[in-house]
């Protein structure tokens, strides 16, 4: 069998996000074994195939915020996904302190 890719490595770790919890990009670089490759998360995700089921709107930045611009599509698609499973988003940001993912 072998190695999984960078990309599948974090998916893997976003895929065991639990409902109701987020993630910052920092962390998930860190718990796949990236270190301080934060930025290459969201390009990891955005090549996700069609037809997923990994949560990657669990996935936010380190201080809460909600990294799409405001009123975009897919900021509107990520607060409703995370507003769905409780988590509680004001004026773009969510409680890194309430809602945090500690494994």
């Amino acid at each position: 069998m072998s190695e999984p890719t960078k990309d599948q490595k974090i998916w893997q770790v976003v895929a065991a996000i639990p409902p109701g919890q987020v993630a910052s990009y920092g962390q998930i670089a860190a718990m796949a074994g990236l270190g301080r490759q934060a930025r290459y998360i969201g390009r990891a995700l955005g090549k996700l195939p069609a037809g997923h089921s990994i949560p990657w709107f669990r996935v936010i930045r380190s201080n809460g915020q909600i990294a799409f611009p405001e009123g975009s599509d897919a900021y509107e698609t990520q607060v409703g996904r995370l507003k769905g499973e409780g988590v509680e988003v004001t004026n773009g940001r969510v409680s890194m302190r309430r809602f945090q993912w500690q494994p």
